[in-house]
């Protein structure tokens, strides 16, 4: 699978999603992209995982290495859509606590922050891609992505155009965790529906900045 085939599984996706007739077909659509976009180990699938084609052959270095010029490295990608799925499907969408506070995910994962990384300077984003533990840190993005699948297969009829709480936004604003220079992200949260958060973050931001880390990839290994 390419590039081209993940972005035309999006586009139907979105148009489904958007339809709102056919909730069953948009679960299985959801939860097909979802799978892919994450490592094969959290939905237990044999289904083909971009996640793992980018990141199973890379060193605990490669990805925390943020190449001339950049402004990211591999972990800071893993990281931040990590954390805006937590944030967005248990805060926003099921009404529940995040994973990253249920299951002491800051000790696990060694991170110097909780919130989302958005707005981060390069001296900030170059702190935590050095402390971060990477293999903790794949595995909170396993646990998210299988609370999502939990909460989405909730999801009755009809409530994929219920728009989001805006208790539920203040609520993420008074953890802090969008950083202060962000708050744009909190408008756009605020603005969506159920489905548009299905679509972007939890499908089209993970593709999004897993492109980012695969040209991260590259770049790496130039360095070498």
């Amino acid at each position: 699978m390419n590039r081209k085939e993940l972005n035309k599984q999006q586009t139907e996706l979105r148009r489904v999603m958007l339809e709102g007739d056919q909730h069953e077909k948009a679960i299985a659509l959801f939860l097909h992209q979802h799978a892919i976009l994450h490592s094969a180990k959290m939905a237990n699938d044999r289904i083909w995982s971009y996640e793992d084609a980018i990141l199973d052959e890379l060193d605990d270095a490669q990805m925390r290495r943020i190449p001339k010029n950049g402004e990211h490295s591999i972990v800071w990608c893993i990281w931040h859509i990590a954390r805006i799925e937590d944030v967005t499907m248990n805060l926003l969408v099921a009404n529940t606590e995040q994973i990253f506070e249920e299951g002491n995910w800051l000790t696990k994962t060694n991170s110097s922050i909780s919130h989302t990384a958005n707005a981060m300077n390069l001296d900030e984003i170059a702190e935590l891609s050095t402390g971060l533990n990477v293999e903790g840190l794949r595995e909170y993005r396993i646990a998210v992505g299988r609370r999502t699948r939990d909460i989405v297969n909730t999801l009755e009829p009809g409530t994929l155009k219920k728009k989001i709480d805006p208790a539920q936004i203040t609520r993420v604003a008074e953890k802090s965790l969008v950083h202060k220079d962000a708050p744009g992200i909190l408008e756009y949260w605020r603005k969506r529906n159920i489905a548009g958060l299905l679509l972007m973050p939890a499908t089209r931001h993970n593709l999004v900045h897993l492109n980012e880390a695969a040209l991260l990839k590259k770049s790496v290994h130039n360095m070498i």
